[in-house]
């Protein structure tokens, strides 16, 4: 995707320049972020109408026939399997879980860049999944609970978090440069991982369908958003490091 990044970018520039005389360097740079803000407030809207809508006769139709299809599969077995899934995406298996990739990351790259891009877009996603449930208010399901919850039900905070936090990785080794194969399965198992975690939510009892469907909307806003914002800091930091070696 940088490479995608650099090359719009580059064609854009110019086109700025056959179009204008007196160019600004950072004229394309600023305009890419530009673009970020509107991306991310279009997706702020379509968050907005789904929202909106919770209540609606259509959307209290699907989350029932939705839950009770789910549910109907519920045995002692898969109890324990879809806790543990539930597990990964909760905070203590995000520890864990982001400690091994960080020692992971630092034995191939030497340095802690992608351990702080993943903290960086894991925290703020947890604080606005906490601001969000707070002005939504929306109680949990009625129905029982087979683990233990306390906050409010939308956005599910796993399904956010699993977005945030998978997402992230899934875009990472995506870039990577390793065997395709072996890309190809990690992407494949962060993926089953995403709607593993947001089914289960569900399956306990814990969270309505179309809570995931709000928390995987507004991860993916955010971590599309980061992205964005990661690869635009990227580019400003290869110019002035191109610009301080022509200088020297």
């Amino acid at each position: 995707m940088r490479k995608q990044v650099i090359r719009v970018l580059i064609e854009f520039k110019k086109i700025l320049q056959e179009k204008f005389h007196q160019y600004n360097d950072q004229l394309p740079f600023m305009i890419a972020i530009f673009v970020a803000l509107i991306f991310v407030v279009g997706g702020i809207n379509l968050f907005i109408d789904l929202t909106e809508i919770l209540h609606s006769k259509t959307i209290t139709r699907f989350d029932r026939n939705v839950t009770g299809f789910i549910i109907s599969f519920r045995s002692p077995q898969l109890n324990k399997i879809f806790q543990f899934i539930t597990d990964l995406g909760d905070v203590y298996g995000y520890l864990v879980l982001t400690a091994l990739c960080a020692i992971g990351f630092y034995l191939r790259f030497k340095n802690w860049r992608y351990v702080l891009e993943m903290l960086f877009v894991m925290i703020v996603a947890g604080l606005s999944n906490l601001a969000l449930k707070q002005v939504i208010n929306r109680a949990r399901p009625d129905a029982a609970h087979l683990v233990a919850v306390e906050t409010l039900s939308y956005p599910s905070g796993h399904a956010m978090g699993a977005i945030a936090f998978y997402g992230f990785l899934i875009y990472l080794f995506y870039n990577f440069k390793m065997n395709s194969l072996l890309k190809i399965v990690i992407i494949l198992i962060f993926s089953f991982l995403i709607l593993a975690i947001g089914i289960s939510r569900v399956y306990l009892g814990v969270h309505y369908p179309s809570d995931i469907l709000g928390g995987f909307i507004a991860g993916f806003i955010w971590v599309i958003f980061c992205v964005i914002l990661f690869q635009v800091m990227d580019i400003f930091r290869r110019r002035k490091r191109l610009r301080q070696e022509l200088n020297e």
